[in-house]
């Protein structure tokens, strides 16, 4: 039976693995066990880092941004996908679906320029720690917070509107779990190159430029952290510096996969893989890197959590 029949004049069908009934269940369980480790582990993160005055830092205000964008970035899509494999309808609203495709893109667009913000921060603390406190102000730092957002939503209002004006002939089952720029150009019945072409260059500035600037930042500090006599220093400044590159890493190829290649040319199910990889289990895995290789967020997690106990 055709899913067209449930659907509004302008909704959407998500298919998602529907030709894959078997693959169901395990996403149910896998969405949920995700879902739930990210709302704890990203709310954990901002309590403890607002509530201990020891964290009040620069890095860890801009850890406290990542964790808002991760909750964000799950809730947009997640909610939708578990009401679909639950109730086994897989329709969305037009309107939900560019709600949930400008969302989306905004979140990701914020997180590319926040991790740059915060490799620079990393490097003004190891190569300019004298200058550190003057640099890494308090005004400074809201401003780059500030623009990682606007230019975020900024890019996302761009892209969305050229994704979404391309003509569509009446197509509607879109090959994915919620609504990205690469599935849903694949239901135009235009020819999609020239806005490919558009689309290419702004996922160039959002992704390849930080991306470069974050290998440089961390170019240096490998240079400055070597040259560093003390042995608990430089293990110090390795673990720091070695978690923001494992989510860099995930988060970047990922990402770099999806946005820099045309859309005809990724597999339909490794596509679908790779969306849920860097939208729902990044997001979950960040709290972990960033807790459990930080001997700090440990510290401050427990003097937290013995200040709540006490009262």
């Amino acid at each position: 039976m055709s899913w067209a029949n449930d659907i509004s004049p302008k909704g959407f069908i998500l298919l998602g693995f529907s030709d894959k009934p078997w693959l169901q269940m395990p996403l149910l369980v896998v969405l949920l066990i995700s879902y739930t480790f990210t709302i704890f582990g990203n709310v954990s993160i901002m309590i403890v880092c607002i509530l201990d005055p020891k964290l009040h830092t620069p890095m860890y205000f801009f850890l406290i941004n990542l964790s808002i964008l991760d909750l964000c970035y799950t809730i947009s899509t997640v909610p939708h996908m578990l009401a679909n494999i639950c109730h086994n309808k897989k329709t969305i609203s037009y309107g939900g679906c560019v709600a949930q495709l400008i969302i989306f893109l905004a979140l990701g667009a914020t997180e590319c320029l926040l991790l740059a913000v915060m490799s620079f921060d990393r490097f003004v603390a190891i190569c300019r720690p004298l200058h550190y406190i003057v640099i890494m102000n308090r005004w400074f730092c809201l401003r780059m917070a500030a623009f990682s957002w606007l230019t975020g939503f900024s890019n996302s209002v761009l892209q969305s509107s050229l994704t979404l004006n391309m003509p569509r002939c009446g197509h509607r089952e879109v090959g994915h779990f919620f609504c990205e720029v690469p599935a849903l150009l694949k239901l135009s019945c235009a020819d999609t190159k020239p806005i490919e072409a558009e689309l290419f260059f702004f996922s160039v500035l959002i992704l390849l430029i930080p991306v470069t600037l974050i290998l440089i930042s961390y170019g240096f500090i490998a240079q400055a952290v070597l040259k560093i006599k003390s042995s608990e220093g430089r293990r110090k400044a390795f673990r720091t510096c070695g978690s923001h590159m494992v989510v860099v890493s995930l988060f970047f190829g990922t990402g770099i996969y999806m946005y820099l290649q045309p859309p005809s040319s990724t597999s339909k199910d490794w596509g679908k893989m790779v969306s849920l990889f860097y939208g729902i289990i990044t997001p979950m895995l960040n709290p972990l890197i960033y807790s459990l290789r930080n001997k700090d967020m440990k510290k401050a997690f427990k003097r937290v959590m013995s200040r709540i106990f006490l009262y």
